[in-house]
């Protein structure tokens, strides 16, 4: 049996001008880094505006576990089989974090025959979108530093500068650090910190932001810290927003690669639903839905992170309106959260996947509140038994909707035909009647309940008094119109990774809040989640190398 990197090496990949060319791009168009990956122009991209777009379906999942649900697999064992089936298809994913990569979870450009190449250039370094992030990140830390330095004519407060520093790496040893250590010359020591890149604001403007005007304004509102009169500053006010543009220019640009089966993929923009908006660059959506009949796309972890994302921040500020929804699940996770050790998963144990299948039922209902149309896709692994099948299959059934067995990862697009069917059903039918949780208008507190209960299953929301103070100042300050973006554990509806299923009676404890005056949401921090995440006690990066060949091993 092919091991995946195995699989991409024996791929047929096609020059990336004969994939562009499937979708009517001429290579003129076309910014190439090598043979099989490119930027599109971005005037060819503006040139798009008046097409008519395609049909929009966004996969979700269930809550994961270190079984593994396949959302990415899903999503482009999907977009093959629609293309099977005659439909023009394109795939949007997020670009890889070095983090993960070199940390617990390996690559992440799909699996099996459901994968993205170039594989191994994709989850490292790609077009090098991820690099220019941190840069223009750190460029704006490093003109703070420089401002407060040699002049600080708006009396930035030193201990209030909230801008942090990123990389793209899990290093614990970063989330706190004291800079400007030395003497004068190194400046003035501070407390300050790194959070790993996809959590950065930047990353988030980056996903957001239309076009190179829009981000370069987005960038110009970042909130950088307070005066002693604590009066806001912004990146503007350190002129800073040009320069982090010039570094961005070429990386706004939407990447395009091709699946395994040679179906056109947008990878752009990143990843981290947890912590971070989670979901892939609106530019790269809005350009793959003028050039294709469907556009099939995700957003990170659970619905309850990364859909909800998708609807309440992607959507909302965008005008985006999805017309399916595909939620993903797996028998084996399904039997972890009923309770099921990873060591017993291979035998069957219909009582504790009965209790699991609590979990995406709670995700059904979830989903449902947005009114979009929705199916299951149970990602197929070689121990499911069949009487487990019919178990989620009854299940799902007696939601009114229909589970469908896919095994893309084994047979590629042609093991997901039934899936595909049912999916352009779906988007075809109109049914669709796209709504976000809470209106604009909701007082922040009340929009982070909202999520809290609705999503969460949760009892309440609570805080302590400083930080409730925090969100009525942010309502004074004029920002009580932005969504919220949550940051938990992806493990659980709740703030415990360990209390799996589909817990109520909880209470979410919201830890800090921050506003992301760019991105145009504020940042909601619950439980013990970080944005610096540490490496695991053996990192996937003990076992990848370089062979005599130069061929990288163990990327996946």
């Amino acid at each position: 049996m092919q091991s995946d990197i195995e699989i991409a090496r024996d791929a047929n990949i096609k020059p990336i001008v004969e994939v562009a060319a499937e979708l009517g791009i001429e290579g003129e168009h076309l910014v190439p880094y090598g043979h099989s990956k490119a930027k599109l122009g971005m005037d060819y991209v503006a040139s798009l505006a008046d097409r008519t777009k395609g049909k929009l379906v966004l996969v979700t999942a269930m809550s994961p576990t270190p079984a593994g649900e396949g959302k990415t697999t899903v999503a482009i064992g999907l977009t093959d089989a629609m293309n099977q089936r005659g439909k023009r298809a394109s795939v949007c994913l997020r670009e890889p974090s070095l983090g993960p990569c070199f940390g617990l979870k390996g690559g992440a450009a799909g699996g099996g025959f459901a994968q993205v190449v170039p594989m191994e250039d994709i989850n490292l370094h790609f077009t090098g979108d991820m690099h220019a992030i941190g840069a223009a990140h750190n460029l704006l830390a490093a003109m703070i530093d420089n401002y407060i330095h040699w002049s600080n004519e708006v009396r930035l407060d030193l201990r209030r500068v909230t801008w942090r520093r990123v990389v793209d790496m899990n290093d614990r040893q970063l989330r706190q650090i004291i800079t400007g250590a030395g003497g004068p010359a190194n400046g003035f020591p501070m407390e300050g910190g790194f959070d790993i890149t996809v959590a950065s604001e930047v990353m988030a403007i980056f996903c957001l932001a239309r076009n190179l005007q829009d981000l370069q304004q987005r960038l110009g509102r970042i909130l950088i810290g307070y005066t002693r009169d604590k009066e806001p500053v912004t990146a503007a006010q350190v002129q800073a927003p040009g320069a982090m543009t010039a570094l961005l220019r070429d990386a706004l640009a939407p990447n395009l690669v091709q699946t395994l089966e040679n179906n056109p993929a947008f990878v752009h923009g990143g990843p981290f639903a947890n912590i971070a908006h989670g979901c892939n660059s609106v530019i790269a959506t809005e350009t793959a839905l003028r050039l294709s009949d469907y556009v099939v796309t995700e957003a990170g972890f659970g619905a309850d992170l990364g859909a909800e994302k998708f609807f309440n921040i992607k959507c909302r500020k965008s005008g985006l309106a999805p017309d399916a929804v595909v939620i993903v699940a797996t028998v084996r996770a399904l039997k972890m959260h009923g309770g099921v050790a990873r060591s017993a998963l291979e035998a069957e144990n219909l009582d504790a996947l009965q209790t699991g299948l609590e979990n995406l039922g709670r995700h059904i209902r979830n989903v449902g509140q947005y009114g979009v149309p929705m199916t299951v896709a149970i990602n197929q692994f070689a121990s499911d038994t069949a009487a487990e099948i019919k178990l989620v299959q009854d299940y799902v059934g007696e939601r009114g909707l229909e589970a469908h067995l896919c095994n893309h990862h084994a047979q590629g697009g042609a093991g997901a035909t039934d899936l595909a069917d049912a999916v352009a059903q779906l988007a075809d039918s109109g049914q669709s009647q796209f709504r976000t949780l809470y209106d604009d208008d909701m007082p922040l507190w009340g929009k982070a309940r909202t999520v809290a209960r609705q999503m969460y299953g949760a009892d309440d929301l609570e805080a302590d008094q400083k930080i409730r103070d925090q969100f009525e100042l942010f309502e004074q300050q004029g920002y009580g119109h932005f969504p919220v973006c949550m940051a938990k554990t992806q493990y659980s509806f709740s703030t415990d990774p360990a209390l799996m299923g589909a817990p109520s009676n909880h209470r979410v404890k919201v830890r800090e809040v921050s506003l992301a005056t760019g991105a145009e949401f504020l940042v909601v921090v619950c439980g013990d989640i970080m944005r610096m995440p540490g490496l695991p006690r053996v990192p996937a990066a003990n076992n990848i190398s370089v062979n005599a060949r130069g061929q990288i091993e163990g990327l996946f």
